[in-house]
């Protein structure tokens, strides 16, 4: 979608460690100390490839292989601010009623047809609308 819209959609990440998986937070944190030398996605995909393995370890090792100062992603990984962009994310999702991850919503409604046509259909939809009608961002 981001390619066939390239003006018209964009993609936003929000934060949402499940409570459930004892290094969600942990993992959040990584990826986004990892953002800061701008390897945010390469780390999240490793993440989620190893998600059934997370440990310090696992998370040490994912930024090694990624290249990244390792004194730097660590010291990172202790910014306060970090952690408040992750609870800020988390209430934002409690607030627009997200229960499991991936949640997807579309102009901020839930998209509940994941397939690649419910994607279709539903951004397609939104695109007709007057700009009056569009959730403001």
């Amino acid at each position: 979608m981001l390619e066939k819209y390239p003006k018209e959609v964009k993609l936003v990440y929000k934060n949402f460690p499940l409570v459930g998986h004892k290094f969600a937070r942990k993992a959040a944190t990584a990826a986004l100390a990892a953002h800061e030398q701008g390897k945010f996605w390469e780390f999240h995909d490793n993440l989620f490839k190893n998600y059934r393995n997370l440990d310090d370890a696992k998370i040490q090792e994912i930024a090694k292989e990624l290249g990244l100062d390792l004194e730097r992603f660590n010291r990172n990984g202790k910014d306060s601010a970090i952690q408040q962009l992750i609870i800020r994310d988390v209430k934002n999702g409690q607030q627009a009623g997200v229960r499991s991850i991936p949640t997807v919503f579309v102009n901020g409604k839930l998209l509940k047809n994941r397939s690649l046509t419910g994607f279709q259909q539903m951004i397609d939809a939104e695109l007709k609308k007057s700009p009056g009608e569009i959730a403001p961002r």
